[in-house]
């Protein structure tokens, strides 16, 4: 429930966020082109967001015919949790990892990349897939969409405040609106805070998919397993990913890359694994660190606040 909570807190910031920036940028006209905004956006992106996502990564239908055992675990965990039958998707990379997407848990999708099937064991590939149902569950795959879509509305704003500065079609604060100078300022903050909300609404949710998909898989060893596995392959093996999706993995894609590490839409996986185990502190990771071990003390710093964001 606190997962709940926060999660709920956190959109409805962002939601403010986005009136405060339409308003900040055309007073109350801009405040009403927001909201239109921040609707459209949610519309579209409930609507064809894991098809545009699919297409994206080429990733593949199968049927039970042509990945049997796959199909046959995502059957089996879809019974436990008491959910339909999501459609399944293999992506043609060799970097182990997994999502699920979907409006609704009657038109859920799960994808796993070619990767994650040849290095991991059955037990540990359940534990991943158990992750991904526990989204579809918990009705992550919707708030996870809704917050990139919020975040994306806002980044609009901020380009339309640049552009209005630079041509000066900023509203000075007489009319309600911000001058020239504050449109530049609002529209360099504005992406950054967006971030930060959707990063922590993603964060908040790995911790609760991670719990629930355990006890779908039965038991917490092999998704800790798994865990440790993709921390090991993901400076290794780089995924072809954008940003704009990384919060949907099971793990950050992008976790090798040393400036989006320290944008992380994903908590730290030793905590995450320490959590399965039912430990207090971290659990170092075997084989090649999940985390570059020269990072800087900035990324270092940054991360923590992340981290304090999430729990």
């Amino acid at each position: 429930m606190g997962n709940q909570l926060r999660t709920t807190f956190l959109l409805a910031v962002m939601t403010v966020f986005i009136v405060l920036v339409g308003r900040l940028l055309g007073g109350p006209q801009g405040m009403v082109l927001a909201l239109f905004l921040a609707a459209g956006m949610n519309f579209f992106s409930y609507w064809f967001s894991d098809k545009i996502v699919l297409k994206m990564y080429r990733a593949r239908e199968v049927t039970a015919a042509e990945a049997p055992e796959l199909y046959g675990m995502v059957s089996t965990l879809s019974q436990r949790a008491g959910l339909p039958m999501p459609k399944v998707f293999i992506i043609p990379q060799e970097a182990p990892n997994a999502f699920a997407t979907g409006r609704n848990p009657a038109h859920a999708v799960v994808a796993v990349t070619e990767g994650l099937l040849k290095l991991m064991k059955k037990d540990e590939i359940m534990g991943v897939l158990a992750h991904e149902m526990a989204h579809v569950k918990n009705r992550d795959i919707l708030i996870g969409s809704v917050a990139a879509t919020m975040a994306g509305a806002i980044m609009v704003l901020a380009n339309m405040a640049r552009w209005s500065a630079i041509f000066g079609f900023g509203r000075d604060d007489e009319e309600g609106g911000l001058g020239g100078i504050g449109l530049i300022i609002m529209s360099i903050i504005a992406p950054i805070a967006a971030m930060i909300i959707q990063m922590a609404v993603s964060r908040s949710r790995e911790y609760q998919a991670d719990a629930t998909g355990a006890g779908f898989a039965g038991s917490p060893e092999g998704l800790a397993d798994a865990l440790e596995k993709l921390g090991a392959y993901s400076g290794r093996l780089p995924m072809k990913a954008s940003a704009q999706t990384a919060h949907m993995f099971i793990v950050n894609p992008l976790s090798g890359k040393n400036m989006m590490s320290l944008f992380s839409t994903h908590p730290p996986l030793a905590d995450r694994i320490a959590r399965l185990r039912g430990r207090k502190g971290p659990v170092p990771p075997p084989g090649p660190p999940p985390f570059d071990p020269q990072e800087t003390d900035m990324t270092a710093q940054g991360r923590a606040m992340w981290d304090r964001l999430s729990k």
